[in-house]
Formats: C-alpha cells, structure tokens, sequence
C-alpha cells in the first residue's frame, strides 16, 4: 500500500464522500475518468463532471470548473497531469470540499500539504474504485 494515505483516511473519504467532482471527466469512455465515475455512480455516489468542454456525462450535468458547480463537494477526485494537479487542490480548499483524491500517477506533494494544512483528507497515487474492494463502506 502507498504511504500516500492512511488507511483510515482512504476508508473515511470512500465511505462519508457522497458528491465527487471528477476533474477531467469526458464523455470518452475509454479514458479512466469514465470508468472510475461510473463505478462510483453504480455505489450511490453523486458524480459531478468537471471539464473545459462542461459536458453531460454519465446522464450528469457537467461544468467548466470547480468554482461553477453551484452545491456542495464532498470530494475533488483529480484526473489531470500531476504538473496541473495542485490548482485543483487549491480550488479544492477555496470550494469547501471535504477531501481531495488525486488519481494513479497525479503526484504534488506540496499541493498535498496545503490540502491537508486546510484541514481536508487527502489521498494521492491511488484510484477508489481500487480501493473500494478491501477499504470502501460495506453495501
């Protein structure tokens, strides 16, 4: 298991984070943002598409940036290059999400630390719907 989170933080965001921006989220079903939305999806979790082109994805309106969504996030799940990662992490912190999760190879210690010095649960260099198996809630 990475050090990049602890257990207890990955099993509290997977089981207490209902609504997850998905930045990066396209209506590609080939690209790993699709499939990771719609694993969450198929558990109960609201998926909020975040994307340039603010497409409908996975039958959920989507929007051009954090700061557009107009509710509450739980959690920013990141899928963007690990050099454009940390303004999400930072938008993250000005949004009030709970936690932000950067996905398989999205590695910025530093935006990492701001996160976490902002009082979110922070989970890089893992994916949920691998996690979910042996750490998410019980269904």
């Amino acid at each position: 298991m990475s050090a990049e989170a602890d257990t207890d933080t990955v099993r509290r965001v997977l089981a207490e984070c209902d609504t997850w921006a998905v930045v990066g989220l396209g209506n590609n079903p080939a690209r790993a943002a699709h499939g990771v939305a719609r694993f969450l999806q198929e558990r109960g979790k609201r998926i909020v598409p975040v994307h340039p082109s603010a497409e409908t994805v996975l039958g959920q309106r989507g929007y051009a940036s954090l700061a557009d969504v107009p509710f509450p996030v739980d959690c920013v799940d990141v899928f963007r290059n690990s050099d454009a990662a940390g303004q999400f992490a930072d938008e993250a912190v000005r949004i009030g999400a709970r936690a932000v999760w950067f996905q398989l190879g999205v590695i910025d210690h530093e935006a990492m630390a701001r996160a976490r010095a902002a009082g979110l649960d922070t989970v890089m260099d893992r994916c949920p719907a691998i996690e979910w198996p042996s750490l998410g809630p019980s269904a």
